[in-house]
C-alpha cells in the first residue's frame, strides 16, 4: 500500500536522515518529533560499512512500526541500490524508499524488486531537472526531493547561502508536483547546523513557494523545520472562516469581513491550507 492515496491528505513536514551504520542514533531520531525518518544507506555510510549499515536498518524495520512517525530507507544507487530494494523485503509494514539520482529509467530496472513502495524521487543531476515532468508522473513517486548538494555539483554551480541560483529549479519542482497530483516537493537539507535561524527563513520561503515539507541532517532542525512549514494559526483561522462563509452563502463564492470578494480559488487554498 503507498503511504499516500492523496496529496491532500499528506501532513508530513520533515524528513530526518539518520546513517545507517549508526543504530544507536535510530531511538533518538524516531524521538526526534520528526514525521519521517529516512534510514541512510547511501551518502552518510562508508563505503565499508554498507553492508553492516544494510542490516542493521533491516533488523531495525524487521518488526511493524508503531505510531505516527513514517520509515523511509535511501537506497544506494545502481546495483547496490536493488541488492538494498531486494533486503527490505524482510521489513514489515510500508517501508518507502528514497532512491537518490533518480532517472525514469531506475523505475525500469527496479520494477521487478519494488513492489508496492512509496517512492520519494531525489533530484540531483541535470538530467533529472529536464525530466521533472516525466518523474512526477511516475506512478511510484509520492513526491520530489531536491538533493542541492549533487545537483550543485553537476551544475558547476557555487550557490549563496540562500540558494538564489537554485530558486528556478525549485520552482519547476513544485509546478511538476502540482501538475501530476503529486504531494508537495521536499526542500533541500540545509548545511549550517548551528544557524537555526536561517534555517527558519529559508523554510518559510520553501512553504509560501509551494514545498510541503524539508530534509533534516540533525534532531535540532526538526522543530524548526515543522513549524516554518505548518500553517500559522493566523492562517489557519482565516481558512476556517472562510468556509463557515461559503457553507453560508451556499457553498460558493463569498464575502469575507473585510468586504473582499472570496472566489473559489481562494477557497481552495483555505481548504489547502486545513487538509495541511
Amino acid at each position: 500500500m503507498k503511504l499516500w492515496k492523496d496529496a491532500s491528505k499528506m501532513a508530513v513536514r520533515s524528513y530526518l536522515y539518520v546513517p545507517g551504520d549508526r543504530p544507536e542514533r535510530f531511538p533518538r531520531a524516531w524521538g526526534s518529533g520528526a514525521d519521517a525518518v529516512v534510514f541512510d544507506l547511501e551518502d552518510a555510510v562508508p563505503i565499508g560499512a554498507k553492508d553492516d549499515a544494510r542490516d542493521a536498518v533491516v533488523d531495525c524495520l524487521r518488526d511493524p512500526v508503531e505510531g505516527p512517525v513514517e520509515a523511509w530507507v535511501r537506497i544506494n544507487a545502481g546495483q547496490r541500490g536493488i541488492d538494498d530494494l531486494q533486503a527490505l523485503d524482510a521489513c514489515v509494514g510500508s517501508v518507502g524508499v528514497v532512491v537518490p539520482k533518480f532517472s525514469t529509467e531506475w523505475i525500469d530496472t527496479a520494477s521487478c524488486v519494488l513492489g508496492e513502495r512509496s517512492v520519494i524521487a531525489l533530484v540531483e543531476s541535470a538530467h533529472a531537472v529536464l525530466n521533472l515532468a516525466s518523474i512526477a508522473g511516475c506512478a511510484a513517486v509520492s513526491r520530489l526531493a531536491l538533493g542541492e548538494v549533487d545537483l550543485a555539483a553537476d551544475l558547476a554551480m557555487t550557490p549563496s547561502p540562500g540558494g538564489r541560483e537554485l530558486w528556478p529549479i525549485r520552482l519547476s519542482a513544485v509546478v511538476a508536483s502540482a501538475a501530476f497530483g503529486s504531494a508537495p516537493p521536499i526542500g533541500p537539507v540545509w548545511l549550517d547546523l548551528p544557524d537555526l535561524v536561517g534555517l527558519k527563513t529559508s523554510s518559510e520561503e520553501l512553504r509560501r513557494s509551494g514545498f510541503g515539507a524539508r530534509q533534516a541532517i540533525h534532531p535540532a532542525q526538526i522543530e524548526v523545520i515543522n513549524l516554518a512549514m505548518s500553517p500559522s494559526p493566523a492562517e489557519i483561522d482565516r481558512a476556517e472562516r472562510l468556509l463557515v462563509l461559503s457553507e453560508l452563502a451556499g457553498g460558493g463564492a463569498c464575502v469575507d469581513d473585510d468586504g473582499r470578494m472570496v472566489d473559489e480559488a481562494v477557497l481552495r487554498s483555505a481548504r489547502h491550507i486545513l487538509g495541511r
